[in-house]
């Protein structure tokens, strides 16, 4: 089976070399969507044929579902959002269980709590929620949702096929790492994949340290039927970068170690 693939589009408005026509080269290198677009440069993904796979639920991920504090006013944000995704045709939202530095509380049950009405939402709409659980060492101290046992339990409490884990490969590798166990287990909850490279969100190159041609063949081993997000920031050309990238998830390990 062949994996679908796309690329973040915040990741590479920063990268130092910029592309005026990146939409069109992704597509044209075999890319099939893209995430967190503007809406501004959403008729360009339609007009070279790229979904438009994932956007913010919420646009700030330090405020979030685990504080019931937070939950009208995000209801309101992710409902905005959820009637552009159908008008633009989005796959996804992303939502996310926010920090907290109170104490002790029950925050993924609270998270579920929040989530359930606007999952049930999502679900007749055909639009997916995907809860992102973000490491707390490097780049989000304070981040409740920090695990992928964390995202887990709140989709399991909440219930709904509309609510599934935004697995980020690059966020989690730096919290717990077994990447490829982790496919395995927690599979059925998987809606979408983000990843980059370890350390420094880099290129999917030989300078970090995970092997995604094996993170690949794991996926392909169950059939994902998601997409795989290129979330890195090229440091040279971000053409040549996504090139080597769709290639790593694009050829089987096994034909890929033959060549």
């Amino acid at each position: 089976m062949s994996i679908k693939q796309s690329f973040a589009w915040w990741s590479f408005a920063q990268a130092p070399q910029q592309v005026p026509d990146l939409l069109r080269q992704a597509a044209t290198i075999g890319y099939q969507g893209v995430d967190f677009l503007p809406r501004d440069r959403r008729q360009e993904a339609y007009d070279v044929g790229l979904e438009l796979t994932v956007i913010d639920g919420q646009e700030c991920v330090e405020v979030g579902f685990s504080d019931r504090a937070n939950h009208r006013a995000l209801a309101d944000e992710v409902r905005r959002n959820l009637e552009i995704a159908i008008a633009d045709g989005v796959l996804n939202l992303a939502v996310a269980s926010g920090n907290w530095s109170g104490p002790p509380h029950d925050g993924i049950s609270i998270c579920a709590e929040g989530l359930a009405p606007l999952a049930a939402e999502a679900e007749a709409a055909e639009v997916g929620l995907v809860l992102e659980p973000l490491n707390t060492k490097v780049d989000h101290a304070g981040h409740e949702c920090d695990s992928t046992a964390w995202a887990a339990a709140v989709i399991e409490q909440v219930g709904s096929p509309a609510l599934r884990m935004l697995y980020d490969m690059y966020h989690m590798q730096i919290m717990e790492g077994n990447l490829i166990h982790t496919i395995r287990e927690k599979f059925p909850l998987i809606g979408h994949v983000h990843v980059a490279g370890v350390p420094g969100r880099a290129e999917l190159d030989d300078r970090q340290e995970v092997n995604w041609r094996a993170i690949a063949a794991a996926l392909r081993e169950h059939d994902y039927p998601g997409y795989v997000t290129h979330e890195f920031i090229p440091q040279g050309d971000p053409v040549a970068a996504l090139r080597q990238a769709f290639e790593v998830f694009a050829r089987p390990a096994v034909e890929a170690a033959r060549r």
